[in-house]
């Protein structure tokens, strides 16, 4: 099992060193040790590197003093960057510390995202997550979190056409429109129709009830038989991938709570829309978990690799207008 270990301050040059290939010192530097990285970005740093080429299980931090962290000419090298002296630094450590194999295969998931397709995206994911859910990070969650039955009254997605115009209504509002293997099938039934039918000109996916999407059903979490099982229909069943497929036609109306794949799913339409109540975040991490409804393609897409890693490893919650700055939503209500 891999460790967690302390906060792990790095001089830049021993960092840049280590990814050209060169001697590695420290304890991050173990094979099979995971921590959290920090390194100055604002140091003397010689000649930069244009990627990050390493495979170690580690959480790479980048701090500077600038406006724009993720644009800093060494991000590259990094899998977030934030502004020095930003609380979300602690609460980064924090979740490596007490979830140090989901926040490292998170971390090395996302460093590939910028090359892949989104079918090659949504496959790592999938695996990815696969692998999470036979491992002792998940276990110890499902654990702490019996399951429940729960009996459903009425469709989880309700259709209605408009004209040229169909409205796919999220219709679970007693679980805030909690995404069930039943909701995620229609899903993907809905989009394939729209797929089919060219007279449908544009397509609003909304939430009925207090919230758009309170994120996966978490009863569900594990019930499959087993892993590679689950992988296999996660694949075949993407509803991310079946908005993906009609995004240009897609406006996503966001309102409420929007927790994992609440963000996951709608960050695919090509127009996505906030009123002020909204607030995501993306906890699977501190599940023993990486995102599984498409989120690493695409949050990545909308706001890059770095901000989609700080979101899913510091836990924290962000609202329309920051969701707005960062290019996660296009326009408020």
């Amino acid at each position: 099992m891999i460790a967690a270990m302390a906060l792990t301050e790095v001089p830049l040059r021993s960092w840049l060193a280590a990814l050209r290939g060169g001697p590695a010192a420290g304890p991050w530097a173990e094979p099979g040790s995971t921590d959290v990285v920090v390194i100055d970005l604002d140091a003397d740093d010689g000649e930069p590197l244009s990627t990050l080429h390493t495979g170690r299980p580690v959480v790479v931090l980048g701090l500077t003093a600038g406006d724009l962290p993720h644009e800093h000419r060494l991000a590259s090298v990094c899998d977030a960057v934030v502004q020095a002296g930003d609380p979300v630094v602690d609460a980064i450590a924090a979740t490596v510390r007490t979830h140090p194999i989901a926040s490292a295969a998170f971390a090395l998931l996302l460093r590939g995202s910028e090359h892949r397709s989104a079918d090659d995206g949504l496959l790592a994911e999938s695996a990815v997550y696969s692998a999470l859910q036979a491992g002792p990070e998940f276990a110890a969650w499902r654990a702490g979190r019996p399951a429940k039955v729960r009996h459903e009254e009425g469709p989880p997605v309700v259709l209605r056409r408009d004209g040229d115009e169909l409205h796919v209504v999220l219709h679970r509002p007693h679980v805030r429109n909690a995404l069930s293997s039943a909701m995620r099938d229609a899903l993907v039934d809905a989009f394939a129709l729209v797929h089919a039918d060219p007279s449908i000109t544009r397509v609003h996916l909304e939430g009925d009830g207090a919230a758009f999407c309170a994120g996966g059903d978490l009863d569900e979490f594990g019930s499959f038989d087993d892993p590679a099982s689950a992988h296999l229909v996660r694949v075949q069943q993407s509803a991310g991938r079946a908005i993906d497929a009609t995004r240009d036609r897609v406006t996503a109306h966001l309102h409420g709570a929007c927790v994992g794949s609440g963000i996951e799913l709608p960050a695919f339409a090509a127009d996505v829309v906030a009123d002020h109540s909204t607030e995501i975040s993306l906890p699977e991490v501190s599940l023993g978990l990486v995102p599984g409804a498409g989120g690493t393609v695409s949050l990545p897409r909308r706001i890059g690799r770095h901000r989609t890693a700080r979101l899913g490893l510091s836990g924290e919650t962000i609202d329309a207008a920051t969701a707005l700055d960062w290019g996660l939503v296009d326009r408020l209500a």
